[in-house]
């Protein structure tokens, strides 16, 4: 039997595989999240020196997240630095995501007030050109050889 979590998890990622666009951006929003908290709380315990609070932590994850970066606190640790960019990273993720979102839905938009794709309209006129061919073929057949032998180039000059 599984567990709650499992369950929970498991129809989460069902709900993510119906729109993958916008479960991404829903997996990238808590990741970061997360990253902001942790972030915060994690530079504090890595740089003390540098970052005197917890709230000051969460006040430098919030501006490196969003790549805001005013510089009145930075870290000078090496772990307080490498904090900063996974942060760093987090924040460019959410961005690019987002993004990638936002213009699908104009991309999806876009398409259904055309009401089908530009695609449709070529595709459609190539089976009509194929089917005129075949048409020209069968009748070409049917008359028997008596038609001059068209090449690539058109009849043949002999």
């Amino acid at each position: 039997m599984r567990s709650r979590v499992q369950k929970r998890v498991t129809r989460w990622g069902e709900r993510v595989a119906e729109n993958p666009f916008k479960g991404a951006w829903r997996v990238i929003a808590v990741v970061t999240v997360g990253v902001t908290v942790v972030g915060g709380i994690l530079v504090r315990l890595t740089d003390p020196a540098s970052i005197p609070s917890v709230v000051t932590g969460f006040w430098w994850a919030l501006q490196t997240v969003t790549t805001v970066g005013y510089g009145d606190v930075v870290p000078a640790s090496i772990a307080g630095r490498t904090t900063a960019a996974v942060v760093m990273l987090a924040g460019l993720s959410f961005l690019s995501v987002t993004t990638a979102a936002v213009t699908n839905a104009f991309v999806e938009a876009s398409a259904r007030r055309r009401g089908a794709h530009a695609d449709d309209t070529v595709l459609a006129e190539i089976r009509r050109l194929r089917a005129a061919v075949e048409q020209l073929r069968a009748e070409l057949g049917a008359s028997g050889n008596d038609a001059p032998d068209a090449g690539p180039t058109g009849p043949s000059s002999s």
